[in-house]
């Protein structure tokens, strides 16, 4: 009997001691990504490119909408054969135009690809700087407010996105303004 009151006090001892070892904290990715002069400059290039692709299209739906409105205009005109030909042209156009639409803006098109090439590593360096902070304060779990994470309650004392500033070496702690 002994020996179970024992085990059983021992457990709660360290059982206790070991759940309110787990601390917890959460940083501010949006805020700290938009500190960061790399990050405008890449976001300013993604724009970049993202306008450029968007030209590009509006250009081929243009082209269609030309060729639909010169069918238009001559289908009184047209053997039945012909109009066939022409709907083959213009809907071989629009399909282009789609399957281009697609590979640029699509899931995992070239601009999901330029956007991840740009602002990945950016991403890595706060995700090491996040890392280097959790460690140095004991933190076993870190939530990030930016995210799709819905956190309705935040206590001040738990924000570590001014520590993960300082290890990145941005800006002034106190000059937290959103």
């Amino acid at each position: 009997m002994k020996r179970i009151l024992f085990l059983s006090n021992a457990f709660l001892l360290f059982g206790l001691n070991f759940v309110f070892a787990q601390k917890f904290g959460y940083i501010d990715s949006e805020f700290i990504l938009n500190k960061m002069p790399e990050y405008a400059k890449a976001q300013n290039e993604v724009e970049t490119f993202s306008a450029a692709w968007q030209k590009e299209i509006e250009e081929m739906q243009r082209k269609v909408d030309g060729l639909y409105s010169i069918y238009q205009a001559e289908q009184v005109l047209l053997t039945e054969e012909m109009k066939q030909e022409r709907q083959a042209e213009i809907k071989k156009k629009e399909t282009e135009l789609k399957d281009y639409q697609k590979k640029v803006f699509g899931f995992g098109g070239l601009f999901f690809l330029k956007k991840q090439e740009l602002i990945k590593p950016l991403q890595d360096k706060v995700f090491d700087a996040v890392s280097k902070v959790s460690k140095a304060n004991r933190l076993a779990i870190v939530f990030d407010k930016a995210a799709e994470l819905v956190m309705i309650y935040t206590d001040p004392r738990h924000d570590y996105t001014d520590f993960v500033l300082e290890e990145l070496g941005l800006g002034d702690p106190n000059d937290k303004v959103k």
